[in-house]
């Protein structure tokens, strides 16, 4: 359930001071663990070091980001692909196909310009 707009929208206020007078890109990432902190428009274009958990995932904020939380951009969890041997097969097959038909694509345009 979304903070009331009475309220307003809630914002860590270290992460504001820390980053009151300074100019985006100039400092180093701002390491937080307030994950629930809205992104307000005075960090655009700070990096902040958000941590999930176990490190500092750092998160550049955009524009785009306005109004969301820090912690949406630093996943807590890995994802480990699905599949097992089968799926390493097919994935080879489709990188091998992928060389021979680059290699096709590169003996074509080398006898294009010998012919020349």
């Amino acid at each position: 359930m979304p903070r009331s707009l009475k309220k307003g929208p809630y914002v860590e206020e270290i992460l504001l001071k820390k980053i009151a007078g300074k100019k985006p890109g100039s400092l180093p990432a701002i390491k937080t663990w307030a994950r629930r902190s809205q992104i307000s428009p005075e960090m655009v274009g700070f990096t902040f070091g958000v941590h999930n958990g176990r490190q500092h995932l750092d998160v550049l904020v955009t524009e785009d980001m306005v109004g969301h939380r820090l912690g949406e951009f630093a996943l807590t969890r890995k994802f480990v692909r699905h599949g097992g041997k089968m799926q390493k097969e097919i994935e080879m097959k489709a990188k091998e196909a992928e060389i021979a038909s680059a290699q096709a694509a590169k003996g074509a345009a080398a006898d294009a310009s010998a012919k020349k």
